[in-house]
């Protein structure tokens, strides 16, 4: 629906503030930054990582005594979904080289890299549709520093200032070194980058960055991406792709290393007996938790699958007390609720305005710094824009970008937002759009190195579902990139692994072991994980 007459008449305050904010803007006036020491306040006053009461102890496992969220420690102190009694290892359905279970862009970079290095025998498993995944769903670009005034050093000190310095030296070394090079490998795919008229990429500021190192492709980037990587896989008859194929359990070998999974066939519901020298973990995040009952820019399939049965064998967490909560999610109209509004729009001029229609924060400090800034407009300073459903939002004044970029600009460059909006009567090239945080990105992850191993032998883990490179905040563009940098890396490091590979007799005693951790420690519970699927019955997000 349209902005109702008492929203348009609070759109009025915003519309006079705008020729004030645009000289500003012209003299290149920006709303001062916040201190370091402001910063830390305004996080632990708002941000939801320091909401303690929505966290509990891990009672037992690799990760026993974190404080997580209550969503996560729920599906990891739970039942496993498996009954191994009921599994006949002996009866092996499948055999393969390496097993990728995820079908988003981290999976599809690690296929295509492996088959680049001659494995000649990949079984990817998504259980949606190949490409159902955040990949997919991401908008605003991809970091890499192929500038002039840029390096891969500026995007190293910019990755650890946004991670507040707690990321993992080594593996974001390994980011910011492959980026130029994930940069070119995707154009020689065929991935159609933003370009100026001379044939050089076109860049933009993210939050948090020193340079200008976004590339696009317009507000789809994660979807062209997606699209260039799918038609590649598909395009190699080594990979195989199931679709609509979850793994419900991994199988370990007597010997303590990881040799493939139990499937599940989401149709038929059908087991399957997967064998694998190798597997990669790529299953991406938890948006669909819903932690602390946020609204989430996350695809269906985001339960955390991966995390869990990585946990089930004894790879440990890092940083799941984290969640990214991205500052600018639809919060009207209500169809749109979550809906991702790309960082894009404040990196080409859009600002972020209360009720009065002041602004409040410099609209690039940092995802967590945002988000946090929105929460107290709307929360202790009673100043957030009312929706006709009781929900409040912030004002991120989009036609300052028609201003600033020129006639025509928004549509150039958010076309998809241009067209979602107006299916409900609002024009976002005059209109601001109302937004509030949603969850949006898994910080942390499953323990790895910089060639993407983790500590079990033959288990690989990449993308979201991997832990450390982003520390307690992930800077936007980082998670394009990261599926790209640490998916290759994967496919590398299991192609290489593949040939020295001598697995024992295959067993589930691991999950046995599980649940009688969830016995000793005195859980009770009917809930298994991993979970698969969202159960929305009853619920109203």
């Amino acid at each position: 629906m349209p902005y109702t007459p008492e929203m348009k008449e609070l759109l009025k305050k915003v519309e006079a503030s705008r020729s004030l904010r645009i000289e500003q803007s012209k003299r290149g006036e920006n709303f001062p930054r916040l201190t370091l020491e402001q910063i830390d306040e305004l996080l632990k006053k708002y941000h939801p990582d320091y909401v303690m009461t929505a966290k509990r102890e891990v009672q037992f496992g690799a990760n026993k005594g974190a404080m997580y969220p209550n969503e996560l420690v729920d599906i990891l102190e739970a039942h496993p979904w498996l009954d191994p009694n009921k599994v006949n290892l002996d009866k092996v359905d499948l055999t393969t080289d390496l097993l990728i279970i995820g079908g988003g862009g981290a999976g599809s970079a690690a296929a295509i890299t492996a088959s680049d290095a001659g494995v000649k025998n990949i079984l990817m498993v998504t259980k949606l549709r190949h490409g159902d995944a955040n990949t997919m769903m991401a908008e605003g670009g991809i970091q890499g520093a192929d500038k002039a005034n840029d390096s891969p050093l500026i995007h190293y000190l910019d990755v650890m200032g946004g991670g507040h310095f707690t990321n993992d030296p080594e593996l974001v070394a390994a980011l910011v070194h492959d980026a130029p090079l994930v940069m070119k490998w995707l154009e020689d795919l065929g991935v159609m980058f933003d370009k100026e008229a001379d044939g050089t990429m076109k860049t933009l500021h993210g939050g948090g960055t020193s340079r200008k190192r976004m590339h696009s492709m317009g507000d789809m980037s994660g979807a062209e991406i997606m699209r260039t990587l799918r038609d590649e896989v598909r395009s190699r008859p080594e990979i195989n792709v199931m679709e609509f194929t979850s793994a419900v359990e991994l199988i370990m070998s007597e010997d303590g290393q990881c040799a493939g999974a139990v499937l599940l066939n989401m149709e038929t519901e059908q087991l399957q007996v997967c064998l694998a020298k190798t597997t990669i973990i790529a299953t991406g995040g938890f948006g669909r938790l819903h932690i602390q009952d946020f609204p989430t820019t996350n695809h269906y399939g985001a339960t955390a699958d991966g995390l869990v049965l990585g946990y089930h064998v004894g790879v440990p967490l890092r940083f799941m007390e984290s969640s990214q909560f991205h500052p600018t999610g639809a919060i009207f109209p209500e169809q749109l609720l979550g809906l991702l509004i790309t960082e894009k729009v404040r990196g080409a001029g859009a600002q972020l305005l209360n009720i009065d229609g002041e602004q409040f924060i410099f609209p690039l400090e940092t995802r967590d710094v945002v988000s946090s800034a929105c929460i107290r407009e709307c929360g202790d300073r009673h100043k957030g824009i009312p929706t006709p459903s009781g929900r409040f939002g912030i004002w991120l004044d989009s036609p300052m970008i028609e201003v600033i970029q020129g006639t025509g600009s928004v549509k150039k460059l958010l076309p998809a937002k241009v067209r979602q909006f107006a299916r409900h009567g609002i024009d976002i090239v005059k209109e601001p759009m109302l937004i509030y945080p949603t969850l949006h990105y898994q910080n942390g992850g499953l323990t790895i190195d910089a060639t993407a191993q983790s500590p079990v032998p033959n288990l690989f883990i990449a993308g979201e579902a991997a832990g450390g490179i982003h520390g307690q905040n992930r800077l936007m563009g980082n998670s394009l990139l990261d599926v790209c940098v640490f998916g290759r890396r994967a496919g590398a490091s299991a192609a290489k692994r593949i040939p020295e590979v001598k697995q024992g007799k295959p067993t589930l005693e691991h999950v046995k072991k599980y649940e009688k951790m969830l016995k000793d420690a005195g859980v009770t519970t009917d809930r298994h994980s991993p979970l698969l699927l969202p159960d929305y019955r009853g619920k109203l997000m």
